[in-house]
């Protein structure tokens, strides 16, 4: 398996306006242009905003379907993962997304 991650397309809109897109998303994205490698190591699916979010339901559990999120394949020992208690399932949310795949995939860390 791989590690899944999960993120919002932009352009949507709400009940408070929009076009809008996600910060975080915003972030994981640009890590992902700088480290064009990235995209054949991870499985990376973009999703509309709405919810309910069917990919992330089935593997975290519909209190964490939040994006983005990476859910782990378990081959990389991380103990930052917050678990799943529908699934069991391991994962990161927003921040801590960036650290996790400097350390696994070699990638840069943002500047302190």
């Amino acid at each position: 398996m791989t590690d899944r991650l999960f993120v919002l397309n932009p352009g949507w809109t709400d009940d408070l306006g929009g076009p809008w897109y996600c910060p975080a998303g915003a972030v994981v994205e640009g890590v992902l242009a700088f480290y064009p490698t990235l995209k054949t190591q991870l499985d990376i699916t973009r999703l509309d905003h709405p919810r309910p979010r069917p990919p992330v339901i089935e593997l975290v559990g519909e209190e964490h379907q939040s994006c983005p999120i990476l859910v782990l394949d378990e081959t990389f020992d991380w103990p930052e993962a917050r678990t799943s208690k529908t699934t069991g399932r391991r994962f990161l949310q927003d921040q801590a997304i960036i650290p996790y795949l400097a350390a696994r995939y070699g990638i840069g860390l943002p500047h302190p």
